[in-house]
């Protein structure tokens, strides 16, 4: 009788690679120590705000949106998709694009159903906007997080936003217009559907809102970000517990841990390649210029690396290559933001997106992956591109 094939989960393999590749000295105990003081914050700030979402969602103020974008859209399909690109544009700014992929994504589903609209159309502009919108905080992707302080000491007094902004707006531009055309005939007309009907919590739900207004504000104005979203995290999971006594999950899906662990792994990974000579290699990739073509070089190897391995490791291994200047740096963040949205596992982001669609329409997996690769190939280039060519204006 065949014995039962044991599965052995990713993060445990993730968490033993990492551990051997410290035990055997492939990376050493000081540069180890110089990377956990390093993503330390990083990856606490990335269970906070993940407890910060999943507190909203139970609140309501999600489900709160999506009933307000559907008064407010007034039974026209391209205003309803309009603020659906709101929506997914806020929520990434303010809360990462992981957030915006794991919450927004069945919200946006639940509204093309109940309008008669195509899901597709509305599911893609969620995935595009979770990582070309990602650029304005540094909250709002975690590479932002890693290249933020390096942008500081660059730039001393010079906030992050200032450096961004323009960058960040001509992406999302770029990206809605792409939308629209490619979707355009799927965008157009009229519906007829009631608002969402939703149970919510009188406390909760503004409460959830307050938090996450004063979450914006404290990280735009540079707050450490990781003790800011451990503070709304804590304020939101108080509030709930006396609320409804329980949690809204239990404690094992509600902290992403796993997702921790290999984040974990993989910057360990890429750090014992660089301290062997990865980021020499990847070096004569991104050039060594700050003209408008050595940007346009820049971001174009970061979103070919996000695609091929992973826009973290793909910004690690790289942030060597552009560190001594703001601008290069810039067009790295344009390159592994914006570009990640061709291959499924580019992003954290997309692939979070994956199973959000696969868990709330079944639809998708008989649509399989073609259109994201579609969709990647034309809107990547563009948005890279325009991001670029803004980061070489405004630096």
């Amino acid at each position: 009788m065949a014995g039962r094939r044991v599965r052995v989960p990713l993060w445990a393999v993730a968490v033993v690679v990492a551990a051997s590749v410290v035990a055997v000295g492939w990376l050493p105990l000081d540069a180890a120590g110089e990377l956990a003081a390093r993503v330390g914050p990083i990856l606490l700030f990335l269970v906070a705000i993940t407890v910060v979402a999943e507190m909203c969602a139970a609140a309501g103020l999600f489900d709160a949106a999506a009933s307000w974008a559907l008064r407010l859209a007034r039974g026209s399909r391209l205003r309803l998709w309009g603020l659906v690109v709101l929506l997914a544009s806020t929520c990434t700014v303010v809360l990462s694009l992981d957030t915006t992929a794991v919450l927004v994504t069945p919200v946006v589903l639940t509204i093309a159903r109940r309008t008669g609209s195509r899901p597709l159309p509305f599911a893609l502009t969620v995935l595009a906007l979770a990582n070309t919108a990602s650029l304005l905080l540094p909250v709002s992707n975690l590479t932002n997080l890693l290249a933020a302080h390096r942008l500081a000491g660059l730039q001393p007094g010079v906030p992050y936003a200032a450096t961004m902004w323009l960058p960040a707006l001509a992406v999302v531009a770029v990206t809605v217009a792409y939308l629209f055309v490619a979707h355009r005939r799927d965008l157009l007309g009229t519906f007829d559907a009631l608002p969402l009907a939703a149970e919510r919590d009188r406390v909760l739900l503004p409460l959830a809102a307050l938090v996450t207004v004063a979450l914006g504000a404290c990280f735009a104005v540079g707050l450490p970000v990781a003790a800011v979203a451990v503070a709304g995290a804590a304020v939101l999971l108080g509030v709930t517990l006396v609320r409804r006594r329980d949690l809204v999950a239990p404690v094992g899906e509600l902290v992403p841990w796993r997702t921790v662990l290999v984040l974990a792994s993989l910057f360990v990974a890429v750090e014992a390649w660089q301290v062997h000579g990865l980021g020499d290699l990847l070096a004569r990739f991104a050039g060594t210029g700050t003209g408008t073509g050595d940007l346009l070089q820049v971001a174009g190897a970061g979103a070919v690396a996000a695609n091929v391995v992973n826009n973290l490791p793909a910004y690690l291994a790289l942030e060597p290559a552009v560190a001594g200047d703001p601008a290069r740096l810039a067009a790295l963040l344009v390159g592994v933001n914006a570009g990640p949205l061709v291959t499924p596992w580019a992003s954290v982001a997309t692939v979070l997106w994956w199973v959000q669609c696969s868990r709330h329409w079944m639809g998708f997996r008989e649509v399989g992956w073609w259109p994201l690769v579609r969709q990647g190939l034309v809107l990547a280039p563009l948005a890279v591109v325009a991001g670029a060519l803004a980061v070489a204006a405004v630096v």
